[in-house]
């Protein structure tokens, strides 16, 4: 496998060279259209998948098929988090918000490395707080913040995530991950390129204000993004420091 693309992924990158050769030796890359699901509720977990270039939602569903977004995992992370936790099934569905790649790994190679109890196993307790923090604003958002706000949130995590500053997504897509109604996004996009900070035209979005688009956010991407950057280092020297600091 190439290593250099593999590494696109910051959880994989963060790791030393004997850590990495062990799960690299297992791992294949693979292609993920956008709706391509993962995993639905339920399923067992039999491999973790590491996004490169591309972005997994984690997505909750009603009984009556209505969806929303409880997190996004990019180039930042790993999808398969019941897996280590101890769980076996995933409670949520995970599809494909924005294709790309990612690296595939089975499940039981990525516990032998993670039942090593080093480095593996920190870093993955640190990037599961930041996933529960995630989990925690977007609920807070959902509940408290107009649909302007929500969706600036989600453009700017969605970024983050991705090498450039363009997203493919249809507003009835985004609709769905929101879970709010098509008609509040198109009004929020439409608010959002009159000001000259989006691009918008045909599932086509291009971000042309960035600083502009944070400060119309809500706290909830600040909050996510500064803890995101203080648990998850992309050195692996940074790795003890960061655990063992006490402030």
């Amino acid at each position: 496998m190439d290593h250099e693309c593999a590494q696109q992924n910051l959880l994989l990158a963060s790791l030393s060279t004997d850590v990495q050769e062990r799960l690299f030796s297992g791992m294949e890359r693979v292609e993920l259209p956008q709706g391509k699901v993962i995993y639905e509720a339920g399923d067992t977990v039999r491999h973790v998948y590491f996004p490169t270039d591309s972005i997994i939602a984690m997505l909750c569903v009603t009984e009556s098929g209505a969806s929303a977004e409880i997190s996004v995992v990019g180039n930042e992370g790993v999808v398969g988090l019941a897996l280590f936790m101890g769980g076996g099934s995933m409670s949520s569905g995970a599809v494909v918000q924005s294709s790309g790649h990612a690296y595939r790994l089975q499940g039981y190679r990525f516990m032998d490395e993670y039942n090593r109890h080093g480095e593996l196993l920190q870093l993955i307790l640190r990037y599961t707080q930041t996933l529960i923090t995630q989990m925690s604003q977007t609920a807070a958002c959902n509940r408290h913040h107009c649909i302007e706000q929500q969706l600036c949130r989600w453009l700017l995590l969605s970024l983050d995530r991705l090498p450039g500053n363009e997203l493919e997504m249809t507003q009835e897509l985004i609709a769905n991950m929101l879970g709010v109604r098509r008609e509040g996004i198109t009004e929020a996009a439409g608010k959002l390129q009159r000001q000259g900070i989006i691009e918008y035209y045909r599932g086509h979005i291009s971000v042309i204000d960035r600083l502009r688009l944070e400060q119309l956010s809500c706290e909830c991407y600040a909050v996510v993004k500064r803890e995101t950057d203080r648990l998850l280092p992309c050195r692996p020297e940074q790795l003890s420091a960061v655990t063992y600091r006490r402030d």
